[in-house]
């Protein structure tokens, strides 16, 4: 057992990932949290795998670009770049987002446009970075991350709640318009997972959140790969609109 008292899961088991033909996976966010771990993950199993952050960090086996979510010829510029390396990308990971926590009537308006710029407004243009591409090869793969927020909503994070909702609904309508072009649109809704975010949290909050979770645990990032790869796999080609909770039981009635 880890010290976390969790059992020691293999957080790079690739027997489903190496099974597909090798693809050209672009995941945001790459440098930190989910993002990294989904990254990582794809590379060791294979992918030809390129990360966009802010600082360009990537883990080990990864392409990393600098681009920052919230601006589009940032994105379309590190996307040519990627289709001069690897290909044109066959997968999108939108990884990339921030939080902040704030009452809703202590949340500044500079705050609000911070988060939905990144969370919201910077997932939809990472999607539409690599649409053409998708578009033009009549297959894709587009996950996205919300949040169980979207759905149970949290005390202070009426911006974060908003911009994840968004996402949601992002989602369902985008799958509507690309279904037919063999391009499938999904998201992972996580829980409380141990990142550089949730460390942030007092030990009242933690304590707080563990109560509402069924599970009582916190999840770990690599217990989000699985339903990611799933989605993002010629596997899931049945499978669009969807949003899958990893969270613990903590919003279930979604």
């Amino acid at each position: 057992m880890t010290s976390a008292g969790l059992p020691n899961l293999p957080q790079h088991d690739c027997s489903g990932a190496t099974s597909w033909p090798q693809q050209t996976i672009v995941v945001t966010g790459a440098s930190r949290g989910i993002g990294q771990a989904v990254a990582e993950h794809f590379a060791c199993c294979g992918h030809r795998v390129a990360g966009i952050s802010r600082s360009g960090g990537a883990p080990e086996g990864v392409l990393g670009l600098s681009a920052d979510v919230t601006d589009i010829d940032a994105l379309t510029h590190a996307i040519k770049e990627i289709r001069a390396e690897f290909g044109a990308p066959h997968v999108l990971v939108a990884a990339a987002g921030i939080s902040a926590e704030s009452l809703a009537l202590r949340t500044s308006s500079q705050m609000w446009d911070e988060v939905i710029a990144t969370d919201l407004t910077g997932t939809f243009n990472s999607v539409r970075s690599v649409l053409p591409d998708m578009l033009k090869a009549r297959y894709g793969r587009v996950v996205l991350l919300s949040s169980v927020v979207a759905a149970s909503g949290g005390v202070g994070l009426a911006a974060y709640g908003a911009a994840k909702g968004g996402v949601e609904g992002l989602v369902r309508s985008l799958a509507r318009e690309v279904a037919r072009r063999g391009i499938t649109v999904n998201a992972v809704a996580p829980g409380l997972i141990e990142t550089d975010m949730t460390a942030a949290l007092t030990p009242q909050a933690r304590a707080g959140y563990m109560e509402a979770i069924p599970m009582a645990r916190f999840g770990q990032a690599h217990e989000v790969i699985a339903p990611v790869e799933f989605l993002a796999s010629p596997a899931s080609s049945y499978v669009t609109g969807s949003i899958i909770s990893v969270d613990g039981g903590m919003g279930m009635g979604r």
